[in-house]
């Protein structure tokens, strides 16, 4: 049995049934092996993609994401999409290919040192030594990506490695479900009492659910915790969707105020990094909690009064069990903190609402991001990739469930619309997926936009354009002038509903707010790949762009 041909029973085991590719003669032993297991082999048209699309694999299903690469710059290239992976704790796993061992040192083609430029950007990077160790080194990078929190791996297999065949009885090929174990730890039963007891004597408590919340599909638990105990829930990243729209403890726009003021503050699967100002914001009189899967996090960059090392669903379905064996809860006595923080929201929403309503043309973009919404259904997977535009949605847009949220993370890596629109069609096909691209952000890994058109996915993609890096470009007028806020930043005025139809997909260009929601039917209509060109305002800026917010 040839290395190829491991590696890929080794893949099977793990669950994996895709894997993303951009071909590579270092590396096509294991396409083969993946036609023999019935492994679909997806090619795109960069290999940045295959490692995003591998990155939302894992997060649209929770199992484990597979990219395919070749050795050298098929390697480098995808370096961002593990790179975005580490940062957003999404397991997946990268294959490179790497010369003959026998040629090692001397200059075979594309020999570069993948391992050395992996290690710091993965949980796992090694080279695969010996074709009978290749099914059994993929189990234990996937093992790794589960380590404390979860994060991608890297392997590198070089081509004399993959080609060779050995006896299948000297090869390890690791046995479905019985190579790593459950990674669902429990909190200390102990901490779980001091949470339940702090919440249950809370006035003012607040609680964030990050994205964590989704990776443990903890939503039940962290749901009933809120209902149970009243508690105002905000969601960030993939916790986004955990309560629905509606629910009288989903709150979005007034998260700045409740952690100014709570007594209590929860801190679920996100860490004190910059989009919690190293936890600055939070009140420094209220008592902190912080639940993360990775020790490492927990107090990172702050203080906390408590801090809970394991899996977020299970720690939350915990403290409500045991909050709510207590007489008194203090869920009645929270109705006035939750009518306060209900009514800084709607001073928000009454602040913004000339804008979300808007008839300008420039479109603003508060009007896109609201039509966007409105045009969610309880199937819609919603996507975003880009700057200000995506920013503007952060406020507006509401998924209706879990796991229907994608962005691209903390490491905030523009061009993972089209790859996370690959990999959530390709998982869940049933699913509507509607993706909002800044122009900018499109232009980075758009051309596979064909891919998507060869593979028949279906999808409602808008791209908002101004013509410009937005964000940056507000930056450089605020700390330069107007003379010189366009250096760098400014694109070219380009029709991509035209690029859309080149390709075989539907466009449309819009540029009237009365016609974005027909626009928006059209698409999902068009049963094709789509893109609405939306021409928005480039002198319209989000308030976190304004204040940014990302640098402080």
């Amino acid at each position: 049995m040839s290395g190829g041909h491991l590696v890929a029973k080794a893949l099977k085991a793990e669950g994996v049934e895709v894997v993303y590719t951009l071909c590579g003669g270092h590396i096509i032993d294991i396409y083969d092996g993946c036609v023999d297991e019935g492994i679909e082999v997806v090619d795109v048209r960069h290999e940045q993609v295959a490692a995003h699309a591998a990155d939302g694999h894992a997060r649209i299903t929770g199992k484990p994401g597979c990219a395919v690469v070749t050795a050298g710059p098929g390697t480098t290239d995808a370096v961002t999409g593990v790179a975005n992976a580490f940062r957003a704790e999404s397991p997946m796993l990268l294959i490179g290919g790497q010369g003959a061992h026998t040629q090692h040192k001397m200059g075979s083609l594309q020999d570069l040192p993948h391992v050395d430029m992996m290690t710091p950007i993965t949980k796992f990077a090694a080279t695969v030594p010996d074709t009978a160790r290749a099914a059994d080194m993929v189990s234990m990078a996937f093992r790794e990506c589960y380590h404390g929190a979860p994060g991608p791996s890297f392997l590198e297999i070089p081509r004399d490695v993959l080609d060779a065949k050995v006896p299948a009885a000297e090869a390890r090929v690791p046995r479905a479900g019985q190579y790593r174990a459950s990674t669902r730890s429990a909190g200390d039963p102990e901490d779980i009492e001091k949470l339940a007891d702090l919440l249950a004597h809370a006035d003012k408590p607040a609680i964030l659910l990050g994205s964590q919340v989704w990776t443990t599909r903890g939503g039940g638990g962290a749901a009933e915790l809120v209902r149970t105990l009243n508690i105002p829930a905000y969601m960030n990243g993939a916790g986004r969707g955990t309560l629905p729209p509606g629910d009288p403890h989903h709150f979005q726009l007034s998260r700045r105020y409740a952690f100014s003021n709570a007594d209590v503050i929860v801190i679920v699967g996100t860490p004190f990094d910059f989009r919690m100002g190293y936890g600055k914001r939070l009140s420094p009189d209220a008592t902190v909690v912080q639940i993360d899967l990775d020790y490492r996090t927990v107090g990172k960059n702050r203080d906390v009064d408590l801090g809970i090392v394991g899996d977020a669903g299970l720690v939350l379905k915990q403290a409500g069990e045991a909050a709510s064996g207590r007489v008194d809860g203090g869920a009645d006595r929270r109705k006035a903190w939750l009518e306060e923080l209900r009514a800084v929201e709607q001073k928000a929403i009454e602040k913004r609402l000339p804008n979300l309503r808007s008839e300008a043309s420039p479109i603003h973009p508060y009007r896109l991001v609201s039509e966007i919404n409105d045009f969610l259904t309880e199937d819609s997977v919603y996507i975003g990739d880009g700057g200000d535009i995506v920013t503007f949605s952060g406020q507006v847009v509401q998924p209706k469930a879990p796991g229907h949220w994608m962005d691209p993370g903390p490491l905030g890596t523009l061009g993972v619309g089209i790859p996370f629109v690959l990999a959530a069609k390709k998982a869940r096909p049933d699913k509507e997926v509607v993706a909002l691209f800044g122009d900018g952000a499109f232009s980075l890994t758009g051309w596979d936009f064909e891919t998507l058109v060869r593979y028949d996915l279906p999808f409602v993609g808008i791209v908002g354009n101004n013509s410009s890096m937005n964000q940056i470009r507000y930056g450089q007028r605020a700390k330069y002038g107007e003379e010189r806020e366009r250096v760098g930043n400014t694109l070219g005025d380009v029709p991509y509903d035209k690029f859309a139809q080149i390709l075989g997909g539907h466009g449309e260009e819009v540029r009237d707010p009365a016609d974005i929601a027909p626009a928006l039917r059209r698409a999902r209509e068009s049963g094709k790949p789509s893109l609405i060109n939306v021409w928005v305002d480039p002198d319209a800026y989000a308030p976190g762009t304004m204040n940014q917010t990302m640098y402080k």
